[in-house]
């Protein structure tokens, strides 16, 4: 469970998150709609650890974000500007993060690729936009993670793509994980989410 509580955040004397309070539950789909700039990633940015919240408090599993622990423990993320390994193959680019954590091992990399449709022997320099998409979204779920979060899954997928992220998401949340998808695509919110929250000006309604 992911707990808000009177979250605030300004960047640049902007105020980016505005008194948040929420509760996200294991074995949902939430989706965070808005416009660009309403808030939408900086609250996953907070729920992730990789922004600290002015006032109030992130907690995950009853455990305070940057006090008593730095990041979720088990999350995947796909935010911003993801890096990947251009010169390594698909595989080879889940392997080094499967190395530190000793979770997965070689099926479940495999299996992984699949559900995501990529080929594992092709190096990523001759990825499309829509290839790396798929591969970002890979690395959030191989380790069977049980927070994902996700900043607009389905952008540069074409329609075949689409509909097999919103297949593996019904997939992850059956399983029982919590998940979290910004984006300002209407037919994403309808195909896979549970709960739509809805984002403006940092602060955050459920309608």
């Amino acid at each position: 469970m992911i707990e808000l509580k009177n979250v605030n955040k300004t960047l640049s004397k902007r105020k980016v998150l505005d008194n948040i309070n929420y509760t996200f539950e294991y074995g949902k789909v939430y989706g965070l709609c808005g416009p660009n700039g309403s808030g939408k990633t900086m609250l996953l940015r907070a729920i992730c650890g990789l922004i600290v919240p002015d006032s109030g408090e992130v907690i995950i599993d009853g455990k305070v974000l940057h006090k008593e622990i730095s990041f979720p423990p088990n999350a995947g993320i796909v935010i911003e500007n993801m890096t990947l390994l251009p010169q390594y193959t698909a595989f080879d680019n889940l392997k080094l993060i499967a190395d530190l954590r000793k979770i997965a091992g070689d099926k479940e990399i495999n299996d992984t690729l699949k559900r995501v449709g990529l080929d594992s022997k092709l190096k990523v320099r001759k990825y499309s936009l829509g290839m790396k998409q798929r591969l970002n979204i890979a690395q959030a779920i191989f380790e069977k993670q049980n927070i994902i979060l996700l900043d607009e899954p389905t952008n540069a997928l074409d329609q075949e793509g689409v509909q097999q992220i919103y297949q593996l998401i019904r997939e992850e949340r059956d399983r029982g994980a919590l998940v979290i998808i910004a984006t300002h695509h209407a037919e994403d919110l309808n195909e896979m989410c549970d709960r739509i929250l809805y984002v403006a000006e940092g602060r955050l309604n459920e309608k």
